[in-house]
């Protein structure tokens, strides 16, 4: 998603105003034009009622005062897009227009030109105008009072300050306030991307989560339901077939539990967050449910289901005992569809305040296909838990005492400081 730059900032956050492009392609602001027109119409009629400031020096021709006017102006009208050449020319109008007569006008654009190179100057610039302006009323003031022995040097230097400090340390405090408000929007520009793909993330993430939990209580059931069908369609023999149908009906009841209490859940926001309502996640306590559901299931493929646990199991944390449960419920699954007939084993073993360890051992099958269809999602799903909590995972065939077995184990941290760990 492509985030919107503010207005007046350019691409990598620098403002507006430091654009590099030469100034003879770029034309003067609306604002910038009025201001020159407006002050070049204020000066001319302050000439033309005879309203000067003072009487020439050196004796030049008062006449000048209008050359320094124009070329006032036009320092106005390159405020903003060649703010330090405007300056520049300011500062001479200025020199000659005091020269020769001064116009009140004048000024009045001089004060306005600091101001603007101040604010839309470089950072340079703009941390050192101001020190110069005060340096320049304060060799002025000295200057004056050597040189002209009269109070009226108070009123001189208070006038120079108005015209220099003032309005370079304006400049100053609007510059700061832009460039806050400047990057107060660039934060909330960038904390609402970050808002949106954490947004997209958590989506993500919650949408996995789901197709984990549907694919486990699902599979268990259906691949049980595949299997025992395919019983009753090549057996002849109606004490089979009953029992395989009873099976079937088992399963299917089951697993359109499974299915309400999973959409209720999702459904339901106070009993997802741990609210009043029916269990969310299954737990250890399970398992024997779980190995008896197995046994009933593989009876006819000559599975046997074995289960393996500590005495006195502690209570863990609900992830924990969720990801275990899926663990052996998938592997279970796993060994309906593809293991030998013989002995599955699912063990658990914990040593005081370590890691829980989850071992499930079915015979290794090399058939060309399963006895019933799957996604092919399991070992992904059993993945990503282990993943999420920070434990170690691992499945696949390996070579033992009684012959080739196919081995899951899982390693899961007991403890939320594990977890973190």
């Amino acid at each position: 998603m492509r985030r919107r730059r503010p207005r007046g900032v350019l691409d990598g956050g620098v403002p507006a105003h430091t654009d590099r492009t030469p100034a003879a392609t770029r034309r003067p602001h609306r604002i910038d034009a009025l201001i020159a027109g407006g002050g070049l119409l204020c000066g001319l009629l302050l000439w033309t009622l005879h309203l000067h400031g003072g009487p020439p020096l050196f004796g030049l021709p008062p006449s000048l005062t209008l050359v320094a006017l124009a070329a006032m102006s036009a320092a106005e009208l390159m405020r903003r897009t060649a703010p330090m050449a405007a300056l520049a020319v300011a500062g001479l109008a200025l020199t000659l227009d005091i020269c020769s007569g001064t116009l009140v006008a004048t000024v009045l654009m001089f004060t306005d030109v600091v101001y603007a190179a101040v604010l839309y100057g470089g950072p340079a610039a703009a941390r050192r105008i101001p020190l110069y302006s005060v340096l320049l009323t304060f060799l002025a003031t000295i200057t004056l009072a050597a040189l002209w022995h009269d109070p009226q040097v108070v009123i001189v230097s208070i006038v120079i300050a108005l015209g220099t400090i003032a309005p370079a340390w304006t400049g100053v405090i609007i510059r700061d306030h832009r460039d806050a408000a400047q990057a107060a929007r660039l934060r909330a520009e960038q904390t609402a991307l970050l808002a949106e793909m954490d947004r997209v993330q958590a989506v993500a993430r919650e949408r996995a989560r789901m197709a984990r939990e549907l694919h486990d209580v699902v599979a268990n059931h259906l691949s049980a339901i595949a299997i025992h069908s395919t019983a009753a369609q090549t057996i002849d023999d109606p004490a089979a077939t009953r029992e395989a149908l009873g099976v079937i009906r088992e399963n299917s009841v089951q697993g359109l539990a499974e299915m309400r209490r999973l959409i209720g859940l999702l459904r339901d926001a106070k009993a997802a967050d741990g609210g009043d309502g029916p269990a969310a996640t299954p737990t250890l306590e399970g398992l024997e449910a779980l190995i008896t559901q197995a046994r009933t299931n593989g009876a006819r493929s000559g599975l046997s289901f074995v289960l393996d646990t500590p005495r006195a199991t502690p209570r863990l944390v609900a992830p924990v005992e969720l990801a275990a449960y899926r663990i052996v419920q998938e592997s279970l699954t796993n060994a309906l569809k593809h293991a030998e007939p013989g002995e599955v084993l699912v063990r658990l073993a914990q040593n005081g305040d370590g890691p829980l360890t989850v071992t499930v051992r079915s015979p290794y099958a090399d058939r060309p296909g399963p006895r019933a269809p799957g996604s092919g999602a399991g070992l992904v799903g059993m993945r990503e838990r282990i993943a999420l909590l920070g434990g170690e995972f691992e499945a696949g065939p390996r070579s033992g005492p009684a012959g080739k077995v196919w081995l899951v184990r899982a390693a899961l941290p007991a403890s939320k400081e594990e977890q973190r760990r």
